[in-house]
């Protein structure tokens, strides 16, 4: 038999009881005035922390919720006239700029640059709008763009006056481009105070050779094309004869086309905008001076009066504004956000890509071309099944060689895709330009486009007299007799020079034979007209370097029918954003950068010591700032659209 012993539970013992602290004990813990002072600051910097950035938050949050308040369209009216105010520099794609700064800058976006494709949409869409019953040109804040672009709007202004609607351009006074676009109109509007100044187109540039000698700086200069003319600012004092003879050429070609194209609309005989020009002094002094008089006289325009009766002719002729003392016109950007309210359904598409600024290694932002950047923009293109076709608008003066290859290419790989490609110039397609539209089935120009510069050139300045001026000198030892040749600070040997010419040459037969491959001309034919020579579209056409002749729209229409595609949509291609790009962009109105660009010399990187001697040093930015692997490029220096 077994027992159960049964214990009962032992109870818990008591926590020994602490004895009360003594008094000084309490006194050594409270903190003393000098710590609660610190403690208090540090609370209240948090507290002040906190509220500042949720008082930051808070307007953050209100401003995107007013833009997007904003963002709807207004209803316009039942009808009105489209103003069109181009401002800054027309071009085919705008300048990047990072978020933050396009935040906090207080200049507007539109200001500095106006894109021409948003201007002819609108202008077209005009055309065919019964609600749009006049468009009022005011060129009076355009700064330029070039003839090539200019002829683009001025395609679409043609388009709206033949649907039977008048065009009023107004201006207090017109420079050379704004009243060359003014001319498109049926009526010119001038200030009675005002002055339509035309001087003709000039090329001068500085050039720095004492300077450079002066100042001990050596340009170390190799080029294959003798009408290569890039480098000469920095190795003569003068325009060799050379390049006078070719930018003669092709200056005098462009001035040609303005002062035709102005007589013809204008109705005047030919010789008129030259007898202007030349002989102003003298038709001044029959007008006491009086500019707008003469420009009267001289039927340039067509009324010459005050702001407050241009104004009321304005009323007259498109009604009151609700809004003020003003006519009833409503701006391309309104206009543009109403037209494009409703999406197109279409799936087939014609992309184009814009090709814009110089051509150089790498992610580059818009503006500049890179080559990585472009070569993702183009594989967008590929990745689209709904894709039918192509057009690359390039306006570019060229670049790196290396880079320019690396885009050309992508372009030959894009043929897979079994689309056709079409080039589109713009006011420059030269050099690199050029070499990048070789890969294209058709190269179109305009007339006034400045292409060709088909050479090469290599540059390398050394600074070793500069620094013997200041008693700095280089010495040392290497393992062979090119270590350390290519350095700032030492000379550039014989054997160096000819290692980089000899790369130089080699760049070039590349670059006659692909173009000679290209346009299936034989190669020493394409020599000939090569040499770095700058050729208009118009002359490029007859020695066969373009195929056609016409504008975007132009391009457009003809791939369509190549493609043969009925109906379609234009859809221009650009980089994904990241997030914070679309939050800008949506709080900007639709821009997600277009300042004015950085100053010239910022980005000097190893000449950076020698800022102090910027004015001298300004014409090296531009060989600094390239970045081909092998310092070799295919660029433009005279190619800058008048």
């Amino acid at each position: 038999m077994s027992v159960n012993h049964y214990e009962p539970p032992v109870p818990p013992r008591p926590a020994p009881l602490t004895p009360p602290p003594a008094a000084a004990t309490i006194a050594a813990r409270k903190p003393g005035p000098l710590r609660r002072f610190f403690n208090g600051l540090g609370g209240g910097i948090t507290w002040l922390r906190n509220t500042v950035m949720n008082i930051f938050f808070l307007l953050l949050l209100l401003l995107i919720l007013a833009a997007i308040g904003s963002s709807a369209p207004k209803p316009l009216p039942a009808s009105f006239a489209l103003r069109l105010a181009p401002t800054g520099i027309l071009v085919d794609q705008r300048s990047y700029i990072d978020p933050t700064s396009a935040l906090l800058s207080d200049e507007s976006l539109d200001e500095n640059e106006t894109v021409v494709n948003e201007l002819v949409e609108a202008i077209n869409h005009a055309a065919a709008d019964k609600r749009v019953t006049l468009l009022v040109l005011e060129p009076g804040r355009l700064v330029g763009g070039g003839l090539s672009k200019m002829n683009e709007l001025g395609q679409a202004l043609e388009n709206f006056k033949s649907s039977g609607k008048k065009i009023i351009a107004v201006s207090d006074n017109y420079s050379q481009e704004q009243y060359y676009l003014a001319t498109y109109a049926d009526e010119i509007y001038l200030h009675d105070m005002g002055t339509v100044e035309i001087t003709g187109y000039g090329r001068y540039m500085n050039y720095y050779k004492t300077a450079l000698d002066n100042l001990g700086i050596t340009i170390h200069a190799f080029r294959s094309g003798k009408y290569k003319d890039y480098l000469e600012p920095f190795l003569r004092d003068d325009m060799s004869d050379e390049s006078r003879e070719h930018n003669e050429q092709w200056i005098n070609e462009l001035w040609a086309t303005y002062t035709t194209n102005i007589e013809q609309r204008r109705k005047l005989a030919p010789g008129s905008i030259n007898d202007y020009v030349n002989n102003l002094d003298a038709h001044m002094a029959l007008t006491d001076g009086d500019s707008a008089k003469l420009a009267l006289e001289k039927t340039l325009v067509d009324k010459t009066l005050s702001r407050q009766d241009a104004e009321q002719l304005l009323i007259d002729a498109a009604g009151k504004s609700d809004e003020g003392e003003w006519y009833n016109g409503v701006g391309i950007k309104s206009y543009l956000a109403d037209v494009r309210k409703l999406p197109s359904l279409e799936k087939n598409k014609i992309a184009v890509v814009a090709a814009v600024g110089s051509i150089v290694d790498g992610h580059q932002p818009d503006g500049s071309i890179g080559s990585d950047s472009m070569v993702e923009l183009l594989r967008q293109v590929k990745d689209d099944a709904d894709v039918k076709a192509l057009v690359i608008r390039i306006d570019s003066g060229g670049g790196s060689a290396f880079a320019s290859e690396i885009i050309r290419a992508e372009i030959i790989k894009l043929r897979e895709k079994n689309i056709p490609i079409y080039i589109s110039m713009g006011s420059v397609a030269a050099s690199g330009g050029y070499w990048i539209a070789t890969a294209g089935d058709k190269i179109w120009a305009q007339p006034t486009t400045i292409t060709g510069s088909i050479g090469v050139f290599g540059a390398f300045p050394t600074l070793e007299n500069s620094l013997k001026k200041i008693g700095i000198s280089t010495d040392g030892v290497g393992t062979t007799e090119l270590a350390g040749t290519m350095r700032l600070d030492r000379p550039l040997s014989s054997k160096a020079s000819k290692v980089v010419q000899h790369s130089v040459d080699s760049i070039y037969q590349r670059f006659i034979t692909l173009v000679a491959n290209a346009r299936k001309q034989d190669k020493e034919a394409i020599n000939e007209i090569a040499q770095g020579h700058v050729w208009t579209g118009t002359k490029a056409k007859e020695i066969g370097l373009v195929d056609e002749l016409g504008t975007l729209k132009d391009v457009i229409a003809a791939i369509a029918t190549e493609a043969k595609l009925d109906k379609y949509k234009v859809e221009f291609v650009h980089r994904p954003l990241s997030p914070k790009e679309e939050l800008v962009q949506s709080l900007l109105g639709g821009h997600a950068g277009a300042l004015a660009p950085t100053a010239l010399l910022e980005k000097f990187s190893t000449l950076s010591v020698l800022n102090d001697l910027a004015p001298a040093l300004k014409p090296l930015h531009e060989i600094q700032s390239l970045n081909d692997p092998r310092g070799i490029y295919v660029k433009c220096f005279e190619c800058v659209a008048p």
